[in-house]
C-alpha cells in the first residue's frame, strides 16, 4: 500500500475525533481500510511461507497452509 493512502487514513482518523466524518469519508476511510487489511494479510501470508521449521533432530519442514 502506498505511503499517500496510509496518511489518508490517518488524516481520516484524526479529522473523525474532531468531528462527524461525512458519509463521503466513511466510505473512503472504510475502502482504505480494506485495501490496508488486505496488503497486510498479503504481507503477512508471504511472510509465513518462508518460515522454516527446525526440529532438535536437524530435519527441516517449510511450514504448511492449514487445510
Amino acid at each position: 500500500m502506498e505511503q499517500k493512502n496510509i496518511d489518508r487514513i490517518n488524516e481520516l482518523s484524526r479529522l473523525s475525533r474532531q468531528r462527524e466524518l461525512t458519509p463521503k469519508e466513511q466510505a473512503e476511510r472504510a475502502s482504505l481500510r480494506q485495501a490496508y487489511m488486505a496488503a497486510f494479510r498479503g504481507n503477512l501470508e508471504a511472510q509465513l511461507q518462508n518460515i522454516t521449521v527446525v526440529y532438535p533432530d536437524g530435519r527441516r519442514e517449510k511450514l504448511k497452509r492449514p487445510e
